[in-house]
């Protein structure tokens, strides 16, 4: 039925898909190879086999980084599908006992949420699954991938990822307050509208160090301009600021209402709410103990959202 080259399924190498989707995905040889547990030299060497197999280049060249051609973007897709397909159908399924199970498991996130999640996660955890071990990090200032590169198993952010490969969930959504001090001069005007809001001195939430952002972009269509005084990394070091001072700070509703010597005020101006999203990398879909983790964490978050 075939010539004496014809290509069968003794003759294709899985390995090869692997390769293409961790190189495609990462589009750099060093950070593909990270993901392989491979050296670079040998990731180079598989690149070069993929280029025989299918007669295309796969990656080339842009000054210092690497592009896929348009035939391995066509194929990006296709390629994951069938390496989540074939794992699923070379792991075996077991029952998972929790009892036994050893693991290490790294959720890194915004500060604000992990102060959300913590407490409820780390007694169901250790409760349930003792020689389980968290790792709860606050993000980087810079975005570093973690969840592809595998230095975190779960992400809760304020943003749905943009990447195919990683999975999320919006899990509930937080309000926007002002946060101000108990016996802070706006609980007693009789109108707190903007250029009350704008009057005010204020302390900006931001883990890059940001003064300004949206709520200046909305100050500004009514011809308003606030005046941010300090940016912080955190809702709770906000928080304190505006204990010890006259400044204001908009923060999610859920931290300021818990907060003891602080009112929080209606923001004057439309805000929507705060996605909270839980995110994890496609390769964990078919892990039970990841699924117990993220399953447990998005129930908790979900329920003191709500």
């Amino acid at each position: 039925m075939f010539g004496t080259s014809a290509i069968t399924l003794t003759h294709v190498d899985l390995n090869l898909l692997v390769a293409l989707d961790a190189l495609v995905e990462h589009r750099s040889v060093a950070r593909a190879a990270e993901q392989l547990h491979l050296t670079p030299p040998a990731v180079s060497r598989t690149l070069g086999r993929l280029r025989a197999a299918t007669g295309d280049d796969v990656l080339v060249r842009d000054g210092r980084t690497m592009t896929p051609t348009p035939r391995a973007l066509a194929l990006q897709e296709e390629v994951q599908d069938l390496v989540r397909r074939a794992a699923a159908v070379l792991t075996p399924v077991r029952a998972l006992e929790l009892d036994a199970l050893r693991r290490h498991f790294t959720v890194r996130g915004n500060e604000d949420l992990l102060a959300l999640l913590a407490p409820g996660l780390v007694r169901r955890v250790a409760a349930a699954a003792p020689g389980v071990d968290l790792r709860l990090l606050v993000e980087d200032t810079v975005d570093a991938d973690d969840l592809t590169r595998g230095r975190a198993d779960i992400e809760l952010s304020g943003d749905e990822p943009s990447s195919p490969a990683i999975r999320s969930q919006v899990v509930g959504h937080d309000e926007l307050v002002v946060a101000v001090a108990v016996g802070h001069p706006l609980t007693t005007v009789d109108v707190f509208d903007a250029r009350a809001f704008a009057g005010a001195d204020h302390v900006s939430v931001s883990r890059r160090g940001r003064l300004h952002g949206p709520l200046d972009e909305k100050l500004a269509t009514s011809g308003l301009r606030r005046r941010v005084v300090a940016a912080v990394p955190s809702t709770a070091v906000a928080l304190e600021v505006v204990r010890a001072t006259d400044a204001v700070a908009v923060v999610p509703r859920r931290l300021a209402y818990d907060a003891d010597g602080v009112v929080a005020l209606s923001v004057p101006l439309s805000t929507p709410a705060l996605p909270v999203v839980v995110s994890w990398h496609r390769r964990h879909d078919s892990d039970p103990a990841h699924a117990w983790l993220r399953e447990m964490a998005m129930s908790l978050l979900t329920d003191v959202l709500a």
